[in-house]
This record gives C-alpha cells, structure tokens and sequence, in this order.
C-alpha cells in the first residue's frame, strides 16, 4: 500500500479532526465490549416468548447464516479503516457525507431511546419486583430511571481507561448469571422433569420465522460497536477479526443455550415476554429451596447491572459514532468536541442522556391508558432504526473495496469477490427482511396466506400504525438533514479550524 493512497483514506474524513486518542483498548477490552453490546441479556425471553420453540431453531440458523458473514464483514471494515467512528467513516468514505449523515443518525438514534424506552423500564421492573418495592410512576420509580440514565451515561463520559472496566464487569457478569441459570435448569429437569415444548415443537414454520426474525437481528447485532473508539484500540489490525470472532462465539452460545433451556424445560405458560427472564430465574431457582430468596435477589442486582453496563457499552460507541459526524460536519459540530479531560464527547454523551430522559419521562406518563398502545408504536420503530442503518453500512465494504483498492486489508472476507458479494448479499438480505417486517409487520403474512390479526397484536389499526412509523421515521431523517444542512451553509460562512473542532486530550 502507497502511503499516499493511506492518507487520502484518511484525510476524507479526519483532516479536521486533529486529535489525539489514548490507546486504551487491547484485545480483550475489544471483546468485552463487543459482548457488551451483541448480548442483550433482556431480549432472551423475549426471543423466546415471540417464537416459541420455533426461536431456538430460527436463532440458529440466523447464528449460521446471518451472524458469521456479518463477522466477517465488519472485521475487514474494521481492521482496514480504523478512524475514530467506525460506521460513519465506512459511509462516508464509500457514499459521501450527505449519506453518512442520515446513516448516522438512525444508527444512534436508537440507542438513547432505547435505554431510555426499554431498558430502564426493564430494570425498574425488575427492582420492584426483586429488590425493593416500587411502585410505578412514583417518586421512587422516576428516581431510579433517571439515576439509570445517568449512571449510563457517567460511565461513557469518564473515559475508556475506566469505563472499559465497568462495562468488562458487564459482560464477565451476564455470561455468568446465564451459566448460572442454565446449569440450574438442569438440575431443575432433573428434580422435576421437562415440561416445555416436545421437540417437534422446534420445527420452523414461516410464520414463526416472521414472528422472531426483526427480535432476534436487533439483539444479535453490534460487531461494529467497538470501532466507534477505534482511535482508542492498541492494534486494531490485529485485534479486531479477533476480536470479533471471540466475541461472536461468545455471543450466540449465550444466546442458543438458554433459549434452549427456556423452551425445553420450562413450563410453556413460564416464557414471558421482555422481562420474563427473571421470572424463568425464579422458576428455576426453586431448587435452592429456603436459599430461594436470597438468591433471587442477587440474580436481580446482577441482572440490572448487566442491563446498565449493556446500555453503557452502546453509548460508549454510538456517541464517537454520532460525534465523528459532527466533527467531520455531518451533524452539528458543537457535538463532534471530544474533551480534553476525558477524551469523551461529552457533549454528544449529554446530549443522550438528555434525549434518554425525555424518552423515560414521556413513556412513565404516556404507557397507560388510550395513549400506550401508539407511544409502544413509536418506541417500536424508533429502535428499529439501527437495523435501518446496516441498509447504508453493510454495502459500504464493497465500495471501498473499488474505491480505495490499494489500501492494505489485514483482514479479508474470504472467498476473493464472490466471497465478500455472497456475504454482503446474505446480510443485506436479512437485514432488508428485519427492517420491512418491523415497519410493516402484517404485510408479509398476507402474501403467504396467513393469519396475522394486526389489532390484536400492536393495540392500533394498520393506518394508524404506519402514520405514525413513517412519521418517525421522517422526523428522524428531517433531523438528520437539518443538522448536516446548517452546518454546511455555516461552514460556508465561516471556517473554524481545526483546533475549534476538539479539544487535545492532555496526558
């Protein structure tokens, strides 16, 4: 490779963001990380819950045909163009800040909205029911929803040499608790037999495979996650195909295993929805007799503090995503400073916080009565966003490869051009599926002749669901458009200079 050649790749998109990162991130932070964010330790019974027995077989066959090509895609992105925001320097360099702009925001745009719609409802719930009573919409509930948010977001703005800790602990902790659970289930089958679905149960049927598909993408996804500090990686060469295949291992063991476990043992009315995982735990943890409680309670500690290092993990890398945007004049640049102490963008980490809270507030007063059922509507496409954005990411790969060939590839998808076309294709394809079905659910089954009552099963009729799924999802386009539009015609009036983009991180 031509150092020329190297430069041009990287002067598209960091000449203007002269800044220094600390090397803070060896392999194995790399993989923790990527467990932090690819294992959704909260979407477990859910998968479960929305497929049946059907989950275990379809998320298998996702692990085999969706999550290896995905690996190996994003360990060439990721060992090859290794700047600071990974996924909007993929875009940018392939299809130009205009498209990066839009991709970048749908891919961050979920992720505040997610902790603060999901996850910390998830976690209240969990605490109320575990820990410490807790009323919802208390006084008490809104406390700790914020303290969650914040909490979240105080671990991203301090700084990967003491967040990447936090969020390791994480990751060690909830491949521990699902050991923990699944060796429990088997010696609950032992003490009690097997009471789940028989095993032709586990049979894949089309409407199950359209039921758990959009569920299981989202909560497998997050390969690119750590190259949002790739600046910060020691070797990123080296040490993200590594990485990912580690992690990627990792990840759908955690997954298989206990959906297995949950659907083959437990009784069929146990496998709940979202939050039905503590109450599998409990099921199962009935085995320890009088030790029942105790134990109960500090499966609940360690599960909400799996959920915040989770949602720490995505805001940790989705905001250097977001802030390279806005460094590189994508987004607005008063969010793309990193700061000097922390060699965080914190602004950009408060402007999460910010949007998570709004987000918290507006679900604990709007998730009741008539206002529920569209407020679930919006929270649904809101987070489908980030499948949206792998529609951009994904084809990225084969871009750069015609337009930036000499760059040298530590990492190739194998396979030669067929090889990288075969994977991109497969991932696109599933991705394309997951994006449709979750902005159009109920289409599908139609076409193929099946029964899918729509009312039944989001509270709303179809217009007014897809009014206000479209609408979202313009809103979030419009913001994406107004924020790289007003910087492009300041930046016409005015040049400011590197040294007004990011603060130098001092040692």
């Amino acid at each position: 490779m031509s150092s020329s050649t190297e430069n041009d790749a990287k002067l598209a998109t960091s000449s203007i963001r002269a800044q220094r990162f600390h090397k803070t991130l060896g392999r194995l932070d790399i993989v923790f990380l990527s467990i932090g964010a690819v294992i959704s330790i909260d979407t477990v019974a859910q998968i479960a819950a929305g497929g049946g027995a059907e989950a275990f077989t379809w998320t298998a066959v996702i692990g085999i045909t969706f999550l290896f090509p995905y690996a190996l895609v994003i360990s060439e992105l990721g060992s090859t163009f290794h700047d600071e925001g990974g996924p909007f320097v993929w875009v940018r360099l392939a299809f130009g800040k205009l498209t990066g702009a839009i991709a970048t925001l749908f891919y961050w745009i979920t992720n505040p909205l997610w902790m603060g719609g999901s996850l910390v409802f998830i976690s209240a719930a969990t605490w109320g029911a575990y820990i410490a009573p807790l009323p919802e919409g208390s006084a008490g509930d809104i406390v700790f929803k914020l303290a969650f948010i914040w909490l979240a977001i105080g671990t991203a703005i301090i700084g990967l040499r003491y967040g990447k800790h936090i969020v390791a602990a994480g990751a060690v902790v909830k491949i521990v608790l699902l050991l923990v659970f699944v060796v429990t289930v088997v010696v609950y089958a032992l003490r009690n037999g097997v009471h789940g679905y028989a095993a032709g149960a586990f049979s894949p049927t089309l409407a199950g495979f359209l039921a758990v598909t959009p569920v299981i993408l989202f909560a497998v996804v997050g390969f690119e996650a750590p190259n949002g500090a790739a600046e910060e990686m020691r070797n990123p060469q080296k040490d993200v195909p590594k990485a990912i295949t580690s992690s990627g291992i990792i990840s759908i063991l955690c997954y298989l295993i206990p959906i297995f476990a949950i659907l083959a043992v437990l009784p069929a009315d146990k496998v709940q929805g979202a939050s039905g995982l503590l109450d599998a735990f409990k099921e199962v943890f009935s085995v320890y007799g009088i030790a029942t409680g105790p134990v109960m309670f500090i499966a609940a500690l360690l599960f909400v503090f799996v959920v915040l290092t989770q949602a720490s993990a995505w805001m940790i890398a989705s905001d250097r995503v977001q802030a390279a945007a806005g460094a590189d004049g994508a987004f607005f640049r008063y969010f793309g400073v990193f700061s000097k102490r922390f060699g965080t963008p914190v602004r950009m980490n408060l402007l999460s916080g910010i949007v998570a809270t709004v987000f918290c507030i507006a679900a604990t007063l709007l998730l009741k009565g008539s206002t529920a059922a569209v407020f679930t509507v919006v929270l649904t496409v809101a987070i489908s966003t980030l499948l949206l954005s792998y529609l951009v990411i994904f084809p990225s790969i084969i871009r750069l490869r015609r337009t930036y060939p000499d760059v040298e590839r530590p990492f190739r998808v194998p396979g030669g051009t067929a090889g990288l076309w075969t994977a991109v294709i497969v991932i696109y394809a599933w991705v394309l599926l997951g994006s449709w079905v979750a902005v159009f659910p109920g289409t599908l089954e139609s076409v193929f002749g099946l029964e899918y009552d729509f009312v039944d099963t989001w509270g709303v009729d179809r217009p007014t669901f897809e009014g206000f799924t479209l609408g979202t999802l313009v809103v979030i386009t419009i913001l994406a458009l107004a924020g790289y539009f007003w910087q492009r015609a300041r930046d016409r009036r005015v040049d400011p200079g590197p040294e007004l983009l990011l603060e130098p991180v001092r040692d």
